[in-house]
């Protein structure tokens, strides 16, 4: 696209994906690079499915690292892999609570938990506020995290912890993000789509849920 109207034209990038990632990106464009900003100040949980592999272990955790050693997995079951899922969730539901900063005795409280709403409102470390098996046939499974303040290589990183508690070793061969605050896949444009009247559609289809969230969480 060319002409004048186009020369000044600002587009920003949300949250971002690292090289060995895929799934939602959300760009901002003119105005909507301010909302991005409002949007990033509501931290919204982030939804990611996520491959893993039982029975090796690389440098950097995923798949593709250089390999650092080879493990037996055949004691490993959905049973065991869920219960310390449940661990995970369980530590990360507590330091979610600590600093989010709120009484838990309070109607505020309970208010907030009702609509969902719990969740840091500033800086703090990653934080899973779910995650659950998808699938487990050995030596693959998948996983479903749902996270606030995480990078790729964090997830990666669970994966191998993961494969450690279960007395075993594992890497990450995939981390898809499906869900960047109330965006979805089904709100992603392929390669393909690309051109100026599929990013109007796009900007024009997301005004509404973008308002919306904005409201609830900021006021």
């Amino acid at each position: 696209v060319r002409g004048p109207r186009f020369r000044r034209l600002k587009i920003g990038a949300g949250h971002r994906l690292d090289v060995k990632a895929s799934g939602v990106f959300v760009l901002g464009v003119g105005h909507g690079n301010k909302l991005l900003t409002d949007l990033y100040n509501c931290h919204l949980t982030k939804v990611y499915t996520i491959g893993g592999l039982f029975g090796k272990a690389t440098d950097d955790f995923s798949d593709t690292g250089k390999l650092v050693e080879k493990t037996t997995f055949d004691h490993i079951t959905r049973e065991k892999l869920e219960r310390i899922l449940a661990v995970i969730q369980g530590t990360n539901h507590k330091a979610l609570l600590m600093h989010s900063n709120i009484d838990m005795k309070t109607q505020e409280a309970y208010e907030l938990a009702v609509k969902g709403l719990i969740r840091p409102m500033g800086k703090s470390p990653p934080i899973i506020t779910a995650i659950r098996c998808l699938q487990l046939t050995l030596p693959e499974f998948q996983l479903e995290i749902h996270c606030l303040h995480e990078t790729q290589q964090y997830l990666r990183k669970i994966v191998h912890e993961i494969g450690l508690e279960l007395k075993s070793s594992a890497v990450c061969t995939q981390v898809r993000r499906i869900r960047d605050g109330v965006f979805t896949l089904d709100d992603a444009l392929l390669r393909t789509q690309w051109n100026l009247q599929s990013i109007q559609n796009a900007i024009w289809d997301c005004q509404l849920k973008v308002k919306t969230e904005l409201e609830k969480t900021l006021g």
